[in-house]
């Protein structure tokens, strides 16, 4: 066998490899929840509602608060319902006792955070963002994923649309230098999958550019996104777009998870942002998105 034909056949071993595995990854059995989406319901009766959210099928949570339980009363609820919490939106606070917040994160199980406090291109900034700005934020981010690192953790960036703006002076926008600043080590992307599309990206294409780099997903839907003016900007896109549950929208989940190996995916929660609003029921839309994305995998 000569060469050219030897390394053919390894790229086509590895590519079926590849498509094995993407195959076989059975996403239905971590379903997620950010529990932003029922927050309402969790500022009432925090247990109560993990109980509903893990009864739906949910069997991880992305919390946005502990109430008032310690890092032990948190896992124990979290152990009672069958569920984990590989992340958290409400991240650590930068300051002396850092390191005994991811202490207790550890022990409720989670392995991405953010670290609130520390300096961010979208947190009191003065003036236009720039290349330098946010390069300086993404060294920030490296930083503290080298603290988090020790405690088995990653650093996470989350996206809205204003991410995809473009910096002054710059053809690139804040996440193009997020991505390619910080250390894959250290540094996992939270793609939120409903604003960038909304932001008018390419879900796809953002996996082939980078894979491997989106190991978290926030799962929403959208309308207007396909009816959005091609010439408006991200930040103007989100103004004519409306979140509706999972399923119920515009975006492609069919396709998207087809692809989850190539972007590196290892978990992803469902968010309905508006689920409360205007005297909603939010845990109606909870069961909504569950079941609508359940019939998409």
């Amino acid at each position: 066998m000569n060469r050219r034909v030897f390394l053919k056949q390894v790229a086509l071993g590895s590519g079926a490899l590849l498509l094995a595995n993407a195959a076989t990854a059975d996403w239905k059995k971590q379903m997620g929840l950010e529990l932003y989406t029922v927050r309402d319901l969790m500022d009432k009766d925090l247990e109560g509602t993990m109980a509903r959210v893990a009864e739906i099928g949910y069997k991880e949570v992305e919390p946005t608060t502990y109430g008032k339980l310690d890092p032990k009363q948190f896992r124990a609820v979290l152990d009672k319902n069958g569920l984990t919490a590989p992340s958290t939106h409400a991240g650590a606070q930068e300051g002396p006792d850092l390191e005994k917040q991811l202490a207790g994160f550890q022990t409720m199980g989670i392995q991405y955070t953010e670290v609130r406090g520390a300096p961010s291109p979208n947190r009191g900034a003065r003036g236009p963002l720039t290349e330098e700005s946010v390069k300086r934020s993404a060294e920030e981010i490296n930083r503290h994923g080298a603290i988090v690192k020790k405690f088995g953790m990653k650093m996470l960036i989350h996206n809205h649309t204003q991410e995809f703006e473009l910096l002054e002076g710059s053809k690139l926008t804040q996440y193009d230098v997020l991505l390619r600043e910080t250390d894959p080590a250290l540094v996992a992307m939270q793609l939120d999958i409903g604003w960038a599309s909304v932001a008018g990206q390419n879900i796809l294409q953002m996996f082939q550019k980078s894979p491997g780099r989106f190991e978290l997903w926030h799962v929403k839907d959208a309308t207007g996104i396909k009816s959005a003016d091609p010439k408006a900007t991200p930040n103007e896109r989100r103004k004519t777009a409306r979140l509706v549950p999972v399923g119920q929208g515009e975006i492609d989940y069919k396709a998207i998870f087809a692809k989850a190996d190539q972007a590196g995916l290892k978990h992803f929660c469902i968010e309905q942002d508006n689920a409360a609003e205007n005297g909603a029921d939010s845990m109606v839309a909870a069961k909504a998105s569950y079941q609508g994305l359940m019939k998409m995998l």
